[in-house]
């Protein structure tokens, strides 16, 4: 009589299996069509090769391209067999490591005295396309470590070699498809036939495990997908993302620069740029300053021993900025890497009842963060950034309804940037594992039962993650995407136990006797710079008529209206309508094509009879002409425009 296993599947139905079964068997029970595009499967929470025989009773998701674990799976697999192209092409090729990541992978290589250019992509995609086509069956089996050792040693890969130092005999596997094999855990998708469109994309440089002591590898980008059809929409869609790369724009806009002799990762923000960043930022305050908080100011350096005591300097002081050193034998100080320990510190000032409680502090604050070179990329990884931090400090009993009023925030934001397409990660504890994590069960339970609580009754749209709270509390990161389906993580809410214990914060509570307060850490922006980059590439530079540094230009028809426009442009400031001349001698058409080059949401055009007349001549930005009004009447256009994005906010 054989052993019998019952696997439950995503929608709760339960179905018996022999013992031995594959997860690649059940697809196939079900439908032959769902088994040609079953890349994985997720067996108990884990992504495993399809081919693996299920461990007994489980619970089973067959994981195709439609599921992020399928597309990553792809990815990984096709990083190998981009490897076993390289391997042909360019014999004597060592490998570092070659995971997938958010859109395709990349692959760490050391090609010798030998390059690889954009002019040697196409010989790699065909070769993968040949490759692909053998449909080689990616085969796993386990090794012994000595055993692979031998293998890399008399291949002559140190960089395997080196990998294979922190691992323990038992737990080493190796993947092999076709002419290739690598050090893996996998898992992999069945055969190489699933990938039929490759594009290799750029290549970099990448210091061996990051490290800038280290050789410098060549770091080989590239996607793949399992129709040629995604790889040219895939392709489209990245044209249209150039036309929308912040960094373009931003200098287009005249919004932001970088100077080499200001250093690396430290933006200098443009008058334009910087009047679009205070309107963030004032809009911030204002809804703040309607829910409770109150501003401090905290200053940009501090002594090393409070991030000692917080915890940052051992978890960040070796990727931190060096120790700024005083006359005084000893004293050391750090650039600030977080706001969070001064707001502990202000809360320390005086004693505290529970009474008090909520208090919210929040800091437009500026921190730095030393991120090596290749890492930089515009305002979206930066060395020198300012965050919309706020720290509540609050009893265990008001957490679900703090957490509701910053979710409240954080949606207040997303609405006044028409960013409609987002999802809430809940991330809670592991399961099992609790050792990690620091505060009482009672009160964690309390935290995540809040958090889940508080985002049900809110409505969102939410995937819980189990492993993924911080060591000292729940969070909830809110992931959005743009114009363009491209996901960002926008605001993030954390509860923190850690931070009070560490800094000995205090309240005195109903009951005579001292408690600690629980701490919300919450930024809805995130990082200004991040969030202008974010901004940017989702409107195309065309910001909401609320937010734009400049809603209308005045286009004289010739220097003779000059004077006229500068007395509609005195007007329409008094109505709270920000508006430029253009003074330039140019002919009117120019002037025109320019502005819409710039993005000026309305133009407004005076000759002879308009200025005889008092009024402009109105052309909106991609619409055309909406006839002549009077400046008044243009204001109040613009302003019920406004009214209309922001609502009631």
């Amino acid at each position: 009589m054989h052993m019998k296993i019952n696997v439950t599947l995503p929608d709760g139905s339960v179905r018996n299996y022999d013992a031995g079964t594959t997860a690649m068997d059940v697809a196939k029970s079900i439908s032959e069509g769902l088994a040609r595009n079953v890349l994985a499967a997720k067996v108990n929470g884990e992504v495993r090769d399809a081919s693996c025989p299920l461990p007994g009773d489980c619970t089973l998701a067959l994981l195709t391209w439609n599921d992020t674990e399928g597309k990553s799976t792809l990815w990984h697999s096709s990083a190998h067999l981009m490897a076993e192209a390289i391997e042909a092409l360019y014999p004597g090729t060592k490998f570092g490591i070659g995971p997938p990541i958010e859109n395709g992978f990349y692959y760490d290589i050391d090609l010798g005295d030998r390059t690889i250019g954009e002019g040697d992509f196409a010989a790699i995609e065909a070769k993968m396309k040949e490759l692909a086509g053998k449909k080689s069956a990616y085969e796993r089996r386990e090794v012994p470590k000595a055993d692979a050792i031998a293998y890399f040693t008399e291949k002559g890969d140190e960089y395997k070699l080196e990998l294979l130092e922190g691992l323990n005999d038992g737990d080493i596997t190796f993947y092999s498809q076709g002419n290739f094999t690598d050090l893996c855990r996998g898992p992999h998708i069945p055969d190489t036939s699933f990938i039929k469109a490759a594009k290799v994309m750029s290549v970099a440089g990448a210091y061996w495990r990051g490290d800038e002591k280290r050789k410098q590898l060549t770091r080989l980008y590239a996607i793949t997908f399992p129709k040629q059809k995604e790889l040219d929409e895939y392709l489209v869609l990245l044209e249209e993302a150039k036309k929308r790369d912040h960094r373009k724009l931003g200098k287009e806009l005249d919004l932001f620069t970088f100077s080499e002799k200001v250093g690396a990762g430290l933006p200098l923000w443009l008058p334009k740029g910087t009047a679009l960043r205070e309107r963030l930022v004032n809009f911030m305050k204002k809804a703040q300053e309607e829910s409770g908080y109150e501003q401090v100011a905290t200053p940009h350096i501090a002594h090393k021993d409070l991030y000692i005591t917080s915890g940052h300097y051992e978890k960040y002081g070796k990727d931190s900025f060096q120790p700024i050193f005083t006359p005084h034998e000893g004293e050391e100080f750090l650039l600030k890497p977080m706001n969070c320990p001064h707001h502990c510190e202000i809360f320390k000032s005086r004693p505290r009842s529970y009474k008090d409680l909520p208090i919210r502090y929040a800091e437009f604050g500026t921190v730095y963060r030393y991120e090596q070179s290749g890492e930089l990329h515009g305002l979206t990884r930066v060395r020198g950034f300012t965050q919309d931090d706020a720290h509540l400090f609050c009893r265990p009993d008001q957490v679900k309804e703090e957490f509701m009023k910053v979710i409240d925030l954080v949606l207040l934001v997303f609405k006044a940037l028409d960013l409609k397409d987002y999802e809430a990660q809940v991330s809670l504890r592991d399961k099992e594992d609790r050792s990690k994590y620091i505060g009482s069960d009672e009160n964690w339970e309390k935290a995540e039962s809040a958090i889940i609580e508080a985002a049900a009754e809110k409505g969102l749209k939410t995937v819980v993650e189990y492993g993924e709270a911080a060591f000292y509390g729940p969070k909830l990161d809110f992931m959005v995407k743009d114009a363009l389906g491209r996901r960002w993580q926008l605001g993030t809410i954390q509860v923190d136990y850690n931070l009070p214990e560490r800094f000995e914060l205090e309240y005195v509570g109903s009951d005579n006797l001292k408690h600690r307060p629980v701490m919300i850490h919450r930024a809805p922006f995130g990082s200004l710079e991040r969030f202008v980059a974010v901004v940017i590439e989702h409107t195309a530079g065309r910001f909401p008529l609320w937010l734009t540094p400049e809603q209308a230009i005045l286009l004289p028809i010739s220097d003779k209206y000059v004077d006229a426009c500068n007395d509609v442009a005195r007007v329409l400031k008094s109505c709270d309508i920000r508006a430029s001349v253009d003074e330039r001698n140019e002919k009117i058409g120019r002037k025109i094509r320019d502005a819409e080059l710039a993005k000026s949401p309305f133009m407004l055009v005076i000759g002879e009879k308009e200025a005889a007349e008092g009024n402009v001549s109105v052309r909106e930005h991609g619409q055309g002409d909406l006839g002549t009004m009077s400046p008044q009447a243009f204001a109040e256009l613009v302003n019920a425009r406004v009214r209309e994005q922001l609502g009631s906010l």
